[in-house]
């Protein structure tokens, strides 16, 4: 079992807050296959505080959204501790601190991965959110292991570390890559070994390179963390926590999701996109999920390409339609293409 403060999960994976990606729609059909615990995409802090009607849309929590994470960012301290307020009076059961965003936008602008060189005004943020919702919720943070691979950067890293638990917060993920990294290279995954060892009993997830449930239980065995956060390797692959759970209890790893498990699933989450965001807006939202999705299936180039020119509720389920029929044959030819009348055969549907 992993212990995120009060709230208790009974396994140990976790859906990252993924920006743009994880909204209602997508933790609910990631809680279908087996996660535990979500997080909502990350908010910032002052646009939590302006309370305008699309914000309060996207942090709207729904009674089977739970336990659901809401992650803050930002720049300002003081503009923190008011944000995780209304967090916690929306109905998030945890509240995350986001010390690791790597874009260079946000880096710009002072927030995310660039407070781990200010580990001041990083422990000042974490200060004033444990102060005002500490002893209702439990306060997490997101880091990665450092703004480059040097000694001053590792220093900052551990600064920020252990301070944040002084405080009092519940549980720290560590990326393993550095901000300046980015998403290119290898996680070191060898330096989440060094920071389980140094926190002790004290929680710590580990993210990066997580792309199948053999790499989250493997991170899990591996480098001793408590848990894992699930991010880029669960878009379009809800089954990452179905499989996650086999493997956690020796079951052995399912087999790959059927065409027609596939369209059942994507269905569900275009309904409750639907639901969430609206006809008009739903569809196009749902296009870069559709290019996921469309890497489980035998005529992956070709379906990323039918997704990605959806216009309209119509249009999506018309992909669904032509490519995804349970009845017919979608068969991997021996060097790993699709029949080409296979695909014209889809695409004429």
């Amino acid at each position: 079992m992993l212990k995120i403060g009060a709230v208790e999960l009974d396994v140990p994976f976790v859906q990252a807050a993924l920006s743009g990606y994880s909204d209602l729609a997508m933790r609910r059909l990631a809680r279908r296959f087996g996660a535990p615990y979500a997080l909502n995409e990350v908010v910032l802090d002052r646009l939590v505080l302006q309370n305008g009607r699309k914000t309060r849309r996207k942090l709207a929590v729904a009674a089977d959204d739970h336990p659901v994470g809401g992650q803050l960012m930002g720049s300002n301290p003081e503009d923190f501790a008011p944000a995780a307020v209304m967090l916690a009076q929306a109905g998030y059961d945890v509240i995350d601190i986001n010390f690791g965003c790597p874009v260079k936008k946000v880096l710009g602008r002072c927030r995310g991965g660039f407070l781990l060189s200010q580990p001041a005004t990083a422990l000042e943020i974490v200060r004033r959110v444990y102060d005002a919702v500490g002893s209702i919720r439990p306060v997490t943070v997101k880091m990665r292991r450092g703004m480059d691979d040097g000694a001053d950067s590792e220093r900052n890293f551990f600064e920020i570390l252990d301070g944040a638990f002084e405080i009092g917060v519940s549980a720290i993920t560590v990326h393993g890559r550095t901000v300046e990294q980015r998403y290119i290279g290898p996680s070191r995954w060898a330096f989440l070994t060094r920071v389980k060892q140094h926190a002790g009993d004290r929680t710590i997830l580990g993210s990066g390179d997580l792309f199948t449930a053999a790499d989250c239980v493997r991170m899990i065995e591996e480098t001793g963390v408590d848990g894992v956060t699930i991010a880029r390797g669960c878009i379009g692959n809800p089954w990452i926590f179905r499989d996650c759970r086999a493997l956690w209890a020796g079951e052995g790893a399912p087999v790959p999701p059927a065409i027609g498990e596939q369209r059942d699933a994507i269905a569900a989450h275009f309904a409750d996109a639907r639901s969430v965001h609206g006809e008009s807006l739903a569809p196009r939202l749902m296009r870069k999920f559709g290019v996921k999705y469309s890497e489980l299936h035998p005529a992956a180039r070709a379906v990323r390409d039918a997704f990605l020119a959806v216009e309209s509720a119509d249009d999506f389920l018309a992909v669904l339609d032509a490519w995804y029929d349970p009845q017919r044959l979608w068969a991997h030819e021996p060097n790993g293409s699709v029949s080409r009348d296979l695909i014209a055969a889809g695409a004429a549907m």
